[in-house]
């Protein structure tokens, strides 16, 4: 009898465990979230029930939440392959969540949904039979078809937006559609990725971002839907958000000739002249002479382009705590040369005319030309 033994290197036979192979996923849910910890259990229960007979997966983005959302994703990881998390350090945003999601997954169909449980997943089925069965690109819950509604909205101000921008979407937009403002949606991936080279990524609507970037005219279908209250946390919705939605919506009518941060500086550039101006006023009114003043106008305006273009600008990686206060010190020492160019350039101008206001903008002007590199990370 011989006795044949395994290669010296050969490692270790090891026999597969039934329960740890899971079939690949037919459908990827991707979940951008930030400070959603409480709600990343109860989402979980609600798709299994929803989607009990499918091969699914869902995809939590989250932005380094400080309520430790990552850690409740990765808890709940261990015991259920079906669940992933990914962690981004330095960046927001849920567009550009939504992307670096759905470039993780493998599935044929990916659906987003928000992760404050106010999209009711158990249109999901629709939603996913519409793309794999009937023949759609992309299916949208919808709020605004008959059977909709958006009664989530958490106020009056919520909804006049949400409506105003809905409105004005249409306008643009290359297909029918009654809820374009819609973040809860089904779709090819193949189609999303062809899409991906032409999307602005930045703000909050990344399905209207998909359908102004498509390479071709998507058949599209809507399901009706009851937006809910939130479950748990806070909206994440303010002024800046919508400032960046009509940002977007400027780079897509320009059709990228004019990007989202260059729209974004040329904001921030305008605001800082105003503010120049304003102080500039009030120091003449106060008694002080024009160098004084504008040199007080100057470091205003320095301060409140820097706070625009953290908030604003360079919102997916905005500075927090102390290293924004770092972050402003640096700026305001790299951008003393465009400063000193700024009060040199008034002084000059109102020696010849003695017009505090134009001299002003002049200098401002100036600045904003001189500074617009120091803005860029």
């Amino acid at each position: 009898m011989s006795i044949v033994l395994p290669p010296v290197d050969a490692p270790p036979a090891t026999k597969a465990r039934p329960d740890t192979v899971r079939l690949a996923a037919d459908i990827s849910i991707v979940v951008p979230c930030y400070n959603e910890r409480a709600n990343v259990r109860p989402m979980v229960a609600a798709l299994s029930a929803a989607l009990a007979g499918r091969e699914w997966e869902v995809i939590f983005v989250d932005d380094n939440s400080p309520d430790g959302t990552i850690d409740e994703v990765r808890s709940l990881a261990e015991c259920d392959g079906r669940v992933r998390g990914i962690l981004r350090v330095g960046r927001r945003g849920l567009s550009s969540a939504v992307i670096e999601g759905v470039l993780s997954s493998s599935a044929r169909v990916v659906a987003v949904m928000d992760g404050d449980m106010q999209h009711d997943e158990s249109c999901l089925g629709r939603l996913i039979d519409a793309v794999v069965r009937d023949g759609y690109d992309i299916a949208v819950g919808s709020r605004h078809v008959e059977g909709g509604d958006n009664a989530g909205l958490a106020n009056g101000w919520r909804k006049f937006l949400s409506d105003s921008g809905i409105r004005m979407v249409q306008m643009i937009l290359p297909v029918r559609l009654g809820d374009p403002m819609s973040g809860f949606f089904a779709m090819r991936r193949d189609l999303f990725e062809r899409a991906v080279p032409h999307l602005s990524g930045t703000g909050f609507k990344i399905l209207l971002d998909v359908f102004l970037s498509a390479p071709q005219r998507p058949r599209v279908l809507e399901v009706p839907f009851v937006f809910r209250p939130r479950a748990a946390g806070e909206s994440k919705l303010d002024v800046l958000v919508l400032i960046q939605f009509l940002a977007m919506l400027g780079d897509k009518v320009c059709r990228g000739f004019l990007p989202t941060r260059f729209i974004a500086f040329a904001l921030v550039g305008l605001v800082g002249i105003l503010v120049n101006l304003v102080v500039l006023d009030v120091a003449r009114r106060c008694g002080a002479d024009f160098a004084s003043g504008q040199g007080i106008g100057t470091v205003a305006a320095m301060v409140a382009n820097f706070w625009m273009n953290n908030s604003l600008t360079y919102r997916d990686c905005r500075l927090r705590g102390g290293r924004m206060w770092l972050g402003l010190l640096l700026f305001l020492a790299i951008c003393s040369v465009g400063a000193l160019a700024d009060i040199g350039i008034a002084r000059a101008v109102f020696s010849e005319d003695g017009k505090w206001n134009q001299a002003g903008a002049a200098g401002a002007a100036i600045a904003v030309v001189w500074n617009t590199p120091c803005r860029r990370r």
